[in-house]
C-alpha cells in the first residue's frame, strides 16, 4: 500500500511562501523609500516653515525700525500703544522684540531676547553688515523678563536682528539694533501641517501600489497554481502529460522534468501490468496441470509410500495455485491498477447472499456450518469494484473455514449503520472457532503474516481484504466473539440514492 503523500509540508519545514517573497522584495524598497521621503519631506516642510517665519520677522523688523527716527543725535520713538497691540495681538504666536542703541542697550520692547551671535573669521571678530538681516535659532533666558514677555524660560525661539545706522553729519553716527522674535513652535506646528499634508497623499499611493503589486504577483504565481491542480486533481492512474500551453517560460524546465517523471512511471506501470498478465497465464496453467497430474497419480498408485509422496507435491501444487491466485488478486487491489478505480452501484447484500451460498458446500465438506444471518433483507447499496470486494469477501470466508475447525459456526452479516450521523454499510464475517490473541489482531493485516500453523494459507489474505477495503475509503477492523471466536467486520461508505 502506498503511503499518501501530505498536501502541505509538515509544521516546521514548510519554507516561505514564494508570494510573502516577492511581495516582500518589493515593498521593502518601497518602504524605504516612503521613510527617506518622509525625513525630506519634513526638511522640505521645515525649509519652506523657516521661509515664511523669516520673511515675517524681517517685514516686523523693518516696519519696527520704521517708527524710529532720528532726531540730532536721539531717537524719536513713533510706537502707538495700538502698534503694539497689533504685533502682541495673537497670544498663541505672539510676536516679542527689542531695540538697542548701541547694541547691547535696551531702548525698548523686551531685554530678555538673545542677541546675535556672528562667528569670528580665522579667530577675528566680524563687525555686522548694516541693514543686512541676521536669522538666528535662540532660547528664552531663564530670569528673564517675565512680565512682558509671558512666554515660558528655555522656549525656543527664531528671531531676526537688523543693524542700523542712524544720525546726520552734525553729529556723529550711530548704531541701532532691531530685533524681533517669535516662538518656534508655530514653525514646527506649520512644519508638521506641511509634513501631514504631504504624506498623507503618498501613504495612500504606497496603500494602492502595495494593493496593485499583491495583485499582480497573485495573477504572476496563478500559472503556478494551475499547475498545481493539474497534478492534485488527477487520479493515481492518470499519468498524462501536463498541458504546458500557458505556463510561463519559468515553468517549463519544472513542468517538463514532471512530464518526463509521468512517462517514466508510465512506462513503468504498463510493465508492472504486462508482468502481472503474463504470470497470470505462465503461473496458473503449469500449476493447475501439475495438480491434475497428481490427482491422477494419486488414483492410479496403491504403494502408500508413493502416495503420501504425490499429496506432498498436490498439496505443494495447490498452496501454489493459491498463493499466485492472491497475489495477481493483491495486484490488483494495488491503488495504481485500473480495476481499483472501476466501480458501480451494487447491492452488497445479495452479492454477501449469493457468495455465501456458492461456500456452503465446502463449508459442509468441513463440518462447518456456514450461514447468512437474514435479520436483514433490505438492499445495502454501495459504490464500489466490485469484483474487487467479492474478493475481499472470499477471502474472510476462507479463512473462517480454514480456521474455525470442524464443528463451528460461520455467520455472513450485512447491514447499514449511521442513520443519524455518515452512513455506512457493515460487512460482518464471524465464527466460533478459536479466536485470535490480541496482541496478533493487527498484525496479521501485514503482508505474509500468518498468527496459525493450521491450514495452508499464505499470509495475504487479510492484507489483500485492508488493501480494498482502504481502496474504497471504508475501515477493517478484528474483534472476539464471545464464549470465542473471531468477528471481522468491515465498514464502506453507503451509496446515495440515484436521482430521479
Amino acid at each position: 500500500m502506498t503511503d499518501a503523500v501530505p498536501s502541505s509540508p509538515p509544521a516546521g519545514q514548510a519554507g516561505v511562501s514564494l508570494a510573502r517573497q516577492l511581495l516582500l522584495w518589493v515593498l521593502l524598497p518601497q518602504l524605504v523609500l516612503w521613510m527617506a521621503g518622509g525625513v525630506a519631506a519634513y526638511k522640505f516642510a521645515a525649509g519652506y516653515a523657516n521661509q515664511a517665519v523669516d520673511a515675517s520677522l524681517l517685514q516686523a523688523s523693518r516696519s519696527l525700525a520704521r517708527q524710529l527716527k532720528p532726531i540730532g543725535n536721539g531717537l524719536l520713538i513713533d510706537f502707538p500703544r495700538a502698534a503694539q497691540d497689533v504685533l502682541e495681538a495673537d497670544p498663541a504666536d505672539k510676536l516679542l522684540y527689542m531695540v538697542s542703541s548701541p547694541p547691547g542697550q535696551f531702548i525698548l520692547g523686551n531685554q530678555s531676547l538673545p542677541a546675535p551671535v556672528l562667528a569670528p573669521v580665522a579667530g577675528v571678530p566680524v563687525a555686522p553688515q548694516l541693514d543686512t538681516p541676521y536669522f538666528y535659532d535662540g532660547t528664552m533666558p531663564v530670569g528673564g523678563h517675565r512680565a512682558a514677555l509671558h512666554t515660558p524660560s528655555g522656549q525656543p525661539l527664531r528671531l531676526v536682528a537688523l543693524y542700523l545706522r542712524f544720525g546726520d553729519e552734525d553729529n556723529a553716527p550711530q548704531t541701532m539694533l532691531v530685533q524681533v522674535a517669535r516662538s518656534s513652535a508655530n514653525r514646527e506646528e506649520l512644519a508638521r501641517r506641511i509634513l501631514v499634508d504631504m504624506l498623507l497623499p503618498m501613504s495612500s499611493l504606497v496603500l494602492l501600489m502595495t494593493l496593485i503589486v499583491w495583485l499582480g504577483i497573485r495573477a504572476g504565481l496563478a500559472p503556478l497554481g494551475r499547475l498545481r491542480q493539474q497534478v492534485e486533481g488527477r487520479a493515481p492512474t492518470d499519468l498524462a502529460p501536463l498541458q504546458l500551453a500557458s505556463a510561463p517560460r519559468e515553468l517549463w524546465s519544472l513542468a517538463t522534468a514532471i512530464n518526463t517523471l509521468l512517462s517514466a512511471v508510465q512506462n513503468t506501470v504498463a510493465t508492472q501490468k504486462r508482468f502481472i498478465g503474463d504470470a497470470a497465464h505462465q503461473l496458473r496453467t503449469p500449476l493447475a496441470g501439475l495438480k491434475s497430474q497428481t490427482e491422477i497419480a494419486l488414483q492410479s498408485t496403491t504403494d502408500p509410500e508413493l502416495r503420501a509422496r504425490l499429496q506432498r507435491v498436490h498439496d505443494s501444487a495447490t498452496r501454489s495455485a493459491h498463493l499466485v491466485n492472491q497475489l495477481l488478486t493483491l495486484a490488483r487491489a494495488e491503488p495504481e491498477s485500473v480495476m481499483a478505480h472501476d466501480r458501480k452501484r451494487f447491492d452488497l447484500h445479495r452479492m454477501a447472499q449469493t457468495l455465501t451460498a456458492e461456500w456452503v458446500p465446502r463449508a459442509l465438506r468441513a463440518h462447518i456450518d456456514l450461514g447468512l444471518d437474514d435479520g436483514v433483507t433490505a438492499p445495502v447499496w454501495i459504490e464500489a469494484n466490485e469484483l474487487l470486494v467479492r474478493e475481499a469477501l472470499t477471502n474472510l470466508i476462507d479463512n473462517a473455514l480454514h480456521y474455525a475447525g470442524a464443528g463451528s459456526q460461520v455467520t455472513v452479516r450485512v447491514t447499514s449503520e449511521g442513520a443519524h450521523a455518515t452512513p455506512h454499510a457493515l460487512l460482518q464475517v464471524s465464527d466460533t472457532g478459536p479466536g485470535l490473541p490480541l496482541a496478533d489482531r493487527e498484525r496479521v493485516f501485514g503482508r505474509f503474516v500468518r498468527a496459525s500453523e493450521v491450514g495452508q494459507g499464505c499470509g495475504l489474505g487479510l492484507a489483500i481484504v485492508k488493501e480494498i477495503v482502504e481502496r474504497h475509503h471504508g475501515q477493517v477492523q478484528l474483534s472476539e466473539v464471545q464464549p470465542h471466536g473471531l468477528c471481522v467486520s468491515i465498514r464502506l461508505p453507503l451509496s446515495p440514492a440515484p436521482a430521479n
